[in-house]
């Protein structure tokens, strides 16, 4: 384990050097007698002076180790290497091969890396099972890295915090209070401490220094605390705040010489310039010395991180927390584990939005004490990275702080530049430090496939992380093709572009380890939809006494009236029979068979006429039509077409109440009843045959279907299409498709509803079921909609034969007339040929009140 060579005040303070005067001249044999008294005292500053007025008086080569050693403790690293150089060219017989190691710290320390890379490899050769053998290979490494790093820029710009503050002696532990006022320690006198005149106090004290608010960077005059905290007697420092900045942490400490004897945390209630009196805290403190307290949070619980020299730890100083369990008192020290602690010192830590900064001279280094850092993940720490050039120098760099919102910092250093009383490097200074506030954000441009300007598209941004977490951010840019998004920091965004008429197209942007602020840029050329290729007709031939159903006459219940819907069918009939004027037609109505029979027959006969009406009133001659319900007495018989749609049945089935009563389910006799509830026509008399177009009779299917029955009593629902049959809908980019191999196919059971009336300003929802008839897994990217509307879905994918739900929410606030609103769902798969994107539409519609 490394002996502690670079001890001043509190790891970096004031040495005992500024607190007394050197004795006196005297002979050779007192001088070096009474030196050797002072460093058993660890009076190093004494010790040192007495030491080399001995040598320069007798050139005694025995004392030049003792005079390095010293001179490394006070942090003089010129005359440390000018001792130890010294006294390894007069080891004629290399009995001295250790002081190498030391030798190499001093040239290290001085920003000599060059130099001292080959010392420590003498030493490393010479003593092979030295206990410091572990760490003069992290003085190489740490040595080697300051090498490599030496032409970069530093990564930020590290200045002296303010004359008022520094003086030349040492400050330290500088911490920010929730107010952006500075706390910090120090001696703070005009003049040298006498140690001899017991009238003045030489210990040091920590100081409050309220931030000018229109100065750029600046302090008002510091002022020590009262004696509450400022307890005579003792070294007060290392202060450190709760998250809330109600309570502060320090310690209190006792000197032997140059060396802390004793240490114990403290704690204080109240703010800014008025602190109660302190209390020593239950559990952090023993018989070790407990430094350097910093407030986190472990595990979702308040801890308290500390540096303590505990016996069975990794080094000199390790690292603990402990959980805080009430005001005051904490659980039992917990080591953070050789991941952290090192054969070397870990002292001073910092916690802030989940990592750990700190410093340690037992990982690979620029100087002696460098600052690293280490992030939580919740369960582990990452591997401690080195802060940089800037943030650390050759020397000692320490206490590392941020101010609550974590722009602005502070550190202690003793590197050259600083305010100084015997060395360039004695003593401590503290440093303050701006953190740029990086910023990032996003411009989208749309193009068409000539890269030209593409107005009037659509582009959404999200997480990619959380898709669909129901609040992605959309633009839509009717008049150009320009969109700016701020992005938030560390994280990874999916962007899509969207225009009517055009494919798809997305992108994934991260601002993930961002070290300054950024402006991307994504530019999207989206290929024009094509066309639909025309599709050639396919025709049916009708002949004589064949009956043909007319799937849109459809009646309101218990009515006999024409609706709308009904009109596309008549008035190809009525074309029929303008086109074949010889041609004598049937017009049949049938029920199913629930309700009374005698009812059904009247009704369906009324319904019957109601048709023939209809055809009479455009210019047929009513004697071509016969009008005849049946109600229920002609079940129908399943023909090819419609076997072919519903493998519920087989063709030739007659669907008869001893059939329809055999089948399992309410839901399967249910499309039985719809299939007997029907209007027909059929040829009586004229040409024996006539070809129309296979699609004139179909069923329109972007219209809602209302109720055929006509039964009083009987069920109202309507046919379902069986889950067997595969229908690609009319709103899906796959309608048209006839290889369906390899692609998702989302099957909604409704995919248009209607909100009806909505007032102004009220939400209405809805949410949409489907499922996956497709043959591989569905992944949805993400939902357009307008501004109006948020969605909430699953971004996990569908597995074929699975479900899924969207929610849609509708608010109306902004809305000022009727409208029908498109709800486009991207999905990541495409399709396997062309690569295009496939798109599935919902809608819905509301009467704005």
């Amino acid at each position: 384990m490394r002996s502690v060579l670079l001890s001043l005040l509190f790891i970096g303070g004031l040495s005992s050097w500024l607190l007394g005067q050197p004795i006196g001249k005297s002979s050779y044999e007192t001088r070096v007698a009474v030196a050797a008294e002072k460093m058993a005292e660890k009076d190093y500053y004494n010790a040192v002076v007495l030491y080399e007025e001995a040598f320069e008086e007798r050139k005694d080569e025995r004392l030049l180790p003792l005079i390095g050693e010293l001179n490394l403790k006070l942090r003089d690293y010129t005359k440390a290497q000018r001792a130890y150089a010294q006294a390894l060219r007069r080891d004629k017989d290399d009995k001295m091969t250790g002081l190498r190691y030391f030798y190499g710290l001093s040239l290290k320390l001085g920003g000599n890396y060059a130099e001292a890379i080959p010392e420590f490899q003498k030493f490393l050769a010479s003593s092979p099972s030295d206990s410091l053998k572990e760490l003069a290979q992290n003085e190489i490494a740490g040595a080697e890295l300051a090498l490599t790093w030496a032409n970069q820029k530093p990564k930020i710009e590290v200045t002296s915090i303010d004359r008022d503050l520094n003086s030349p002696f040492s400050e330290y532990s500088p911490a920010f209070s929730r107010g952006g006022n500075l706390y910090y320690s120090g001696f703070n006198r005009p003049d040298v401490i006498i140690v001899e005149d017991d009238n003045q106090d030489y210990h040091a004290k920590i100081y409050f220094a309220e931030r000018e608010e229109k100065a750029e960077a600046g302090y008002k005059k510091p002022d020590s605390l009262d004696q509450k905290i400022n307890r005579p007697g003792f070294h007060t420092g290392n202060v450190a705040f709760s998250t809330d900045g109600n309570r502060m942490f320090f310690t209190r400490s006792t000197l032997q010489g140059n060396e802390v004897a004793d240490s114990k945390i403290y704690f204080s209630v109240g703010g800014d310039g008025a602190w109660g009196a302190p209390n020593e805290l239950v559990g952090v403190n023993g018989d070790f010395l407990a430094k350097h307290p910093a407030v986190g949070e472990l595990f979702g619980k308040e801890v308290l991180f500390f540096s303590a020299n505990i016996e069975g730890g990794y080094g000199g100083l390790d690292l603990y927390y402990a959980t805080l369990k009430s005001e005051g008192v904490y659980g039992d020290p917990i080591s953070l584990g050789p991941k952290i602690n090192t054969p070397g010192d870990e002292i001073t830590p910092f916690f802030f939005n989940g990592t750990l900064y700190f410093s340690s001279n037992g990982l690979p280094g620029l100087g002696g004490q460098d600052i690293f850092f280490s992030a939580w993940n919740g369960s582990m720490w990452s591997e401690p990275r080195n802060m940089g050039i800037g943030f650390n120098s050759a020397q000692d760099d320490q206490y590392f702080a941020l101010d609550a919102e974590g722009y602005l910092g502070a550190l202690t250093s003793n590197r050259p530049g600083g305010r100084f009383v015997r060395s360039r490097t004695c003593c401590d200074d503290i440093y303050g430090f701006t953190i740029e506030k990086i910023k990032a954000d996003l411009v989208v441009g749309i193009f068409d496939a000539g890269r030209k300007p593409l107005n009037g598209g659509t582009v959404k941004l999200t997480i990619s992380e959380i898709l669909g977490d129901g609040s992605p951010k959309s633009q839509t840019n009717a008049n150009g093709n320009r969109f700016d998004f701020p992005l938030e920091l560390d994280k990874s965004f999916k962007v899509f572009a969207t225009r009517e008429g055009y494919f798809p197209d997305s992108a994934i942007v991260s601002t993930a380890g961002l070290e300054q602020s950024k402006s991307f840029e994504q530019r999207f050329y989206l290929k024009q939809v094509p066309p639909p290729p025309p599709v050639e007709p396919e025709y049916d031939t009708i002949t004589i006494q064949q009956a043909i159903v007319l799937e849109n006459i459809l009646y309101d219940f218990d009515d006999d009236k024409i609706k709308p819907e009904a009109e596309s069918d008549l008035t190809l009939v009525f074309d029929l029979m303008k086109q074949y004027p010889e041609m004598v037609i049937e017009l049949s109505s049938h029920t199913d068979y629930r309700g009374v029979d005698a009812y059904n027959e009247r009704l369906s006969q009324r319904r019957a006429e109601s048709a023939k009406r209809w055809l009479v009133a455009k210019g047929v001659e009513a004697d071509r039509i016969v009008a005849k319900g049946y109600g229920e007495k002609q079940p129908k018989t399943i023909s090819a077409r419609v076997a072919q749609q519903d493998s519920l049945f087989k063709e030739g089935d007659l669907l008869t109440p001893s059939f329809i009563d055999e089948i399992k389910t309410e839901e399967e006799r249910e499309r039985a009843h719809s299939i007997n509830r029907r209007t027909e026509f059929k040829i009586i008399k004229g040409p024996t045959s006539i070809t129309i177009k296979r699609t004139s009779l179909r069923k329109q299917t972007n219209k809602p279907a209302p109720n055929r029955n006509a039964n009083p009593g009987a069920s109202s629902a309507g046919a379902s299409r069986p889950a067997s049959v595969i229908v690609i809908h009319e709103l899906s980019t796959l309608r048209g498709r006839k290889d369906l191999k390899g692609v998702p196919i989302m099957q909604f059971k409704e995919r248009v509803i209607d909100f009806g009336e909505v007032k102004k300003g009220e939400k209405r929802e809805h949410t949409f079921e489907f499922a996956n008839l497709g043959d591989t897994p569905l992944q949805i990217g993400v939902i357009s909609t307008c501004d109006c509307t948020t969605t909430e879905y699953s971004t996990d994918p569908v597995p074929p034969g699975g479900k899924g739900k969207i929610r849609v929410i509708f608010d109306s606030t902004e809305k000022e007339h009727d409208e029908v609103i498109d709800v486009d769902i991207i999905l990541d798969n495409t399709e396997p040929d062309t690569g295009r994107p496939i798109i599935e539409r919902l809608q819905y519609k509301y009467t704005l009140r």
